[in-house]
């Protein structure tokens, strides 16, 4: 992480929507800022390019993770030489937007407030996942939007089969739809292995994964999806935030004492894909179980002994995958007697 605009000839904000690109444009020292707009295309993203290359040296450049939107734009800007990118969570965007007392929230405002977090804040540079990892994110998540489509429509079946009073065909075509989302599901799910398949990387990545109580085919693919796209510098605590599973704590002088909690501020996905294997880890790993009853026995509530052990398994996945050794209950928890 490098200090604030040291060595930098100017800084940019880049505020993304699916048409344009709103973008701030600020050359170092006190120049006021260049607002403008490009289409969010490849030739608007080819004359960003020329005029951020025109103001020569290393400009640092600064964009809200947004998806699929920003995605082509944010790769071709890292691999861009004297481009140095860093792509921010939206939610760390609008704190430090408040925290400059801005209260207006539009294209142009978002993007100058971009290009002040590049010239003022600690820069973190984002690098560009492998193109094959980036094809297995789209992939795993889009199974695991189905597989959320599927739970929506097998309730809606159940609901329309409690009452003989409602239409039959409203209960074929939901019939229907299950079975075109499982379809879809196994057809994704069969892509998915074989392109880890042609990867060593990431075929190494899956067995380890699968090593690990309560981890299955389908939950390693969506985990290794998730955890494959990180940038390789992060420690085991940037995993943990990434996932939103760190604590925040709210405590004020003597008054006001509220319980600790997830912070939530994460990756959603991969907090949902450790959700099962923590359920089952805790039925059948020793370890993890005991794990698990310690905590419930020191007052805990199930739940959140229940989250304490999706961290420990985001802790051993980490390990393993940078050892590239299988799951070891007792090197996790060494400290618990089973």
């Amino acid at each position: 992480m490098d200090k604030p605009s040291e060595g930098v000839t100017g800084v940019c904000g880049i505020d993304i929507s699916a048409q344009t690109l709103a973008v701030a444009v600020q050359r170092a020292g006190a120049s006021p800022w260049v607002l403008g707009e490009v289409a969010n295309t490849a030739a608007g993203h080819q004359q960003l390019l020329a005029q951020l290359q025109g103001m020569g040296g290393r400009v640092r450049v600064v964009m809200e993770a947004s998806g699929v939107y920003g995605l082509d734009l944010a790769v071709r800007l890292a691999a861009t030489p004297g481009i140095e990118l860093a792509v921010l969570n939206p939610k760390t965007a609008r704190r430090f937007a408040e925290s400059l007392g801005e209260r207006s929230k539009t294209d142009p405002v978002d993007a100058r407030v971009l290009g002040e977090y590049a010239a003022r804040m600690p820069f973190t540079p984002w690098q560009a996942p492998r193109t094959v990892v980036l094809e297995l994110r789209a992939i795993t998540r889009r199974i695991a939007s189905l597989k959320v489509q599927h739970g929506q429509e097998s309730n809606r079946l159940h609901a329309q089969e409690s009452s003989e009073q409602l239409p039959a065909c409203v209960r074929r075509e939901l019939r229907s739809s299950l079975r075109r989302v499982e379809r879809a599901v196994q057809k994704l799910t069969r892509a998915a292995l074989a392109l880890v398949a042609h990867d060593p990387p990431l075929a190494a990545a899956l067995a380890l994964l699968q090593s690990a109580p309560g981890v299955g085919e389908t939950s390693a693919l969506q985990i290794l999806g998730e955890v494959s796209a990180l940038p390789s510098q992060l420690g085991v605590k940037q995993w943990v935030a990434h996932c939103g599973l760190d604590v925040r704590e709210h405590l004020s002088g003597s008054s006001v004492r509220r319980p600790p909690r997830i912070s939530k501020a994460g990756n959603r996905r991969l907090r949902r894909a450790l959700f099962m294997p923590a359920l089952v880890a805790v039925q059948h790993d020793p370890h993890l179980r005991a794990f698990y009853l310690h905590l419930v026995g020191r007052g805990k509530a199930k739940l959140q002994a229940l989250v304490a052990v999706m961290r420990k398994l985001l802790h051993a996945f980490y390990g393993m995958l940078r050892l590239r050794q299988p799951y070891c209950g007792a090197r996790l928890l060494p400290a618990l007697t089973l």
